[in-house]
C-alpha cells in the first residue's frame, strides 16, 4: 500500500501547493522518502531559454527523493488555463491511466507520495473525466485545503460532500487564512468543523511569503509514527 496523500482545495489559489509541501518536508522529517506529484499544471515561467513550472519545482524542493520531471508531473501546459481547454489547445489528451502509471513509478522510488490535484475537486480533464476521477483512480486518503475567505463555507462543504460520495477517505482539512481581512474568521473555522466530517490538521495563519518547513510542524499529526517493519498511515 502507498502511503501518501491526494492534495485537493476548494478553490484556485488557496494553498494546495504549500500545503502539499508542508506534507513533503514533514514526511522528511519523520524519516521518511517522499516524493510530490503534481499530474496536471498548467502556467509556465520563463527561465532563461526554457520554462519552468513553479508548483513542479516547488514539489520537487520539498521532497527528498530525486524523480524525472516527466514522472511528478506528466501533464504540463503552457497557458495558466482550466486543463482541459489547456490539453485541447495543444492537442492533448489527459490519460489518468499514463498519469497512474507515473503515479506507481514514483510509488516504486519512495514510501511517500504526496499528490497535488489542479484547482478545485471536481476542475475537468477532458470531456468526460475530472479530477475527482483522478483522485478515485489513485485511491489515496484526500486532504481538503480549504482558503478562508467570504464563500468558503459553501465551497468546502460542497467539496467535502463530493469526496464522500465517490467513495473517498477525507482524512482531515486545512484552514488557510489567505485573506487577512476576513470578517469573523474564527467563526467561519467553528462552523466547518462542526460540520466537515474529518479533523481540522492545521490553521495556517496568513503570511505574505508563507514558509512551507513552517507549516510542516503544523502538519505533523497527518504523518504516522513510524513502526518497525512497516508503516501504516
Amino acid at each position: 500500500m502507498t502511503l501518501g496523500y491526494f492534495v485537493t482545495g476548494t478553490d484556485t489559489g488557496v494553498g494546495k501547493t504549500l500545503i502539499a509541501c508542508a506534507l513533503l518536508r514533514a514526511f522528511a522529517a519523520a524519516g521518511y522518502r517522499a516524493v510530490g506529484m503534481k499530474p496536471v499544471a498548467a502556467g509556465a515561467e520563463p527561465h532563461g531559454e526554457h520554462v519552468v513550472y513553479g508548483d513542479v519545482e516547488a514539489l520537487c524542493a520539498a521532497g527528498n527523493v530525486a524523480a524525472p520531471r516527466e514522472l511528478v508531473s506528466p501533464y504540463a501546459f503552457r497557458r495558466p488555463i482550466a486543463p482541459h481547454i489547456a490539453a485541447a489547445e495543444e492537442g492533448l489528451i489527459i490519460d489518468l491511466a499514463h498519469i497512474e502509471g507515473c503515479f506507481h513509478a514514483l510509488a516504486e522510488r519512495s514510501e511517500v507520495v504526496v499528490v497535488e490535484g489542479v484547482g478545485g475537486f471536481r476542475v475537468p480533464l477532458g470531456p468526460a473525466t475530472d479530477t475527482r476521477a483522478l483522485a478515485r483512480r489513485l485511491g489515496l486518503p484526500v486532504i481538503l485545503v480549504v482558503g478562508m475567505r467570504l464563500g468558503c463555507l459553501n465551497h468546502a462543504l460542497l467539496s467535502s460532500d463530493s469526496i464522500a460520495a465517490h467513495g473517498l477517505v477525507l482524512a482531515g482539512w486545512v484552514a488557510n487564512h489567505v485573506d487577512r481581512e476576513m470578517d469573523a474568521a474564527g467563526e467561519n473555522v467553528a462552523a466547518l468543523e462542526a460540520r466537515i466530517p474529518a479533523p481540522l490538521l492545521a490553521r495556517v495563519p496568513h503570511a505574505q511569503a508563507p514558509d512551507s518547513a513552517v507549516i510542516a510542524r503544523l502538519l505533523a499529526r497527518a504523518v504516522p509514527h513510524r513502526k518497525a517493519g512497516g508503516n501504516s498511515l
